[in-house]
């Protein structure tokens, strides 16, 4: 999943365990290229190692420049994040808007990377002038802040989900039953309303069709299997045949 990873440029980062969480956070998405510009506290750290949870590779590989410049010299394409307006013509990207490019420019041979500024006051406008296309999240207006680790998921998820083909909505039940068909939800339907007519429920007949469907609209949002239909009438056959136990 690595090799049209982006690469994440970690500007003047402050802290060993922010730089370790964002190590963890590029790991989680199978990313690999941690690049880091002046780290305050310098290079390697132990802070960061520990951090960073068993993100091994990211830690062990990443490199450290002394400026932006030098950090970005061998890539094709750059993206600054940023809060902030900045008085720069730029094309502004969401992050899935920028994960989508990322991955284009990587089918053509092209190489990204993705600033991030440190964690007290973000990028520089020298900085974010080195770069082709800022990346700006939209969030709550009154509180846009976020720390460099989530910033890392954030961008890193994006980019990660659009190349996973796993399922949004994934139904998972065990091997000895399936999805209930059709069939046997209307017999399930017609079992319950026959008990519900014979008790009285449904007695008003203007009101009957709305509560019939209603009844059944519950039912099919439940998505039951054949196994759980068994057993909910049986549930009605337990409730409607055998005598009150108070016992």
């Amino acid at each position: 999943m690595t090799d049209n990873a982006f690469s994440v440029i970690l500007v003047e980062p402050q802290l060993g365990e922010n730089i370790g969480m964002c190590a963890r956070a590029m790991w989680n998405c199978g990313i690999k290229d941690l690049r880091l510009v002046s780290p305050r506290d310098g290079w390697p750290s132990e802070a960061a190692s520990k951090s960073a949870s068993g993100a091994d590779p990211v830690i062990e590989g990443a490199q450290v420049f002394e400026t932006t410049e030098e950090a970005v010299r061998d890539l094709d394409f750059v993206i600054a994040t940023t809060a902030r307006p900045r008085d720069m013509t730029k094309v502004v990207f969401t992050p899935e808007a920028a994960a989508a490019d990322i991955r284009t420019r990587a089918t053509a041979g092209q190489r990204t990377g993705v600033l991030f500024g440190k964690e007290a006051m973000g990028l520089s406008n020298d900085d974010v002038a080195l770069s082709d296309a800022v990346l700006t999240v939209p969030l709550n207006p009154a509180f846009t802040s976020l720390n460099l680790a989530q910033a890392v998921l954030l961008m890193g998820y994006e980019w990660f989900k659009q190349g996973d083909d796993t399922a949004g909505k994934e139904l998972k039940m065990p091997a000895d039953t399936r999805p209930a068909g059709k069939e046997e939800m209307i017999n399930l339907f017609e079992h319950l309303e026959e008990e519900l007519d014979a008790r009285g429920f449904l007695r008003v007949p203007e009101k009957r069709p709305t509560m019939v469907r209603n009844i059944r609209n519950m039912f099919w949002r439940a998505e039951m299997t054949e196994q759980e239909v068994r057993t909910f009438r049986g549930i009605l056959k337990a409730l409607t045949k055998f005598p009150r136990n108070d016992g």
